[in-house]
């Protein structure tokens, strides 16, 4: 509203903003950063473990793998779990300086945050000079080291930070067809242990590392995976 001043101005003040209504709002606060995994973070005393049991052939005794997970901004929209520590486990001595190792220096990974999937790649890419050996199931392994890599791809999936790579039920409904079919044709028998999860004269997979690939009608499959070379 226009106010009309009849009065000569003979003076003038500065007249302080109204503070009153200012000083009684609350406050907005700044979003709170998502706590990122990173080295300095101190460990909890309370931490989220799950242990995995490996028999390799080329131990005399079965190796236990735990691996320790952090929860960071617990009951937040940023709520995630990742890797903190590793410990393996064994009745076997041979291994035990090497296995020590490798522990702490994939747990100081684990630590140091980022994207720790790498090492998977890296510790499934050592390959024994002696030669690798098949696990049950008939699955190749090219050495103890690859079959502990194996072990945290698995933990990684579970946890969410590696994509399963799970085949639809429509896949594997149609892969069990394919096994029945190719069983159901062949005579021959098998008493190898490494290879009674597949058909015996299968052969290894080069996609999964899997001795579970048959040829039915000019196609070659594999049964673990679903891959195939004629797409």
């Amino acid at each position: 509203m226009t106010v009309k001043i009849s009065n000569k101005i003979v003076g003038y003040r500065v007249k302080k903003a109204d503070t009153s209504a200012s000083e009684h709002q609350v406050p907005v606060q700044a979003d709170t950063k998502p706590v990122q995994m990173n080295e300095y973070i101190e460990r909890p005393d309370f931490l989220l473990g799950t242990t995995y049991k490996i028999k390799p052939p080329i131990a005399e005794h079965a190796m236990y793998i735990t691996i320790n997970d952090i929860l960071l901004n617990e009951d937040t929209d940023h709520e995630s779990r990742q890797p903190y520590e590793v410990f393996i486990n064994s009745k076997s001595m041979e291994h035990f300086q090497w296995v020590i190792a490798l522990t702490r220096v994939i747990s100081a990974v684990f630590r140091k945050g980022g994207d720790v999937t790498f090492l998977v790649e890296e510790l499934r890419s050592v390959y024994d000079p002696n030669g690798g050996y098949f696990k049950k199931g008939g699955v190749f392994m090219p050495s103890l080291v690859a079959e502990i890599g194996a072990v945290i791809e698995k933990h990684l999936k579970a946890i969410g930070l590696l994509e399963s790579d799970e085949m639809s039920e429509t896949t594997k409904r149609i892969l069990a067809e394919k096994r029945a079919e190719f069983e159901a044709s062949q005579s021959a028998a098998t008493n190898d242990d490494t290879s009674n999860d597949y058909p015996a004269n299968a052969t290894m997979c080069g996609k999964c590392s899997t001795k579970a690939v048959i040829v039915m009608d000019g196609c070659a499959t594999c049964l673990s995976c679903g891959d195939s070379k004629c797409g």
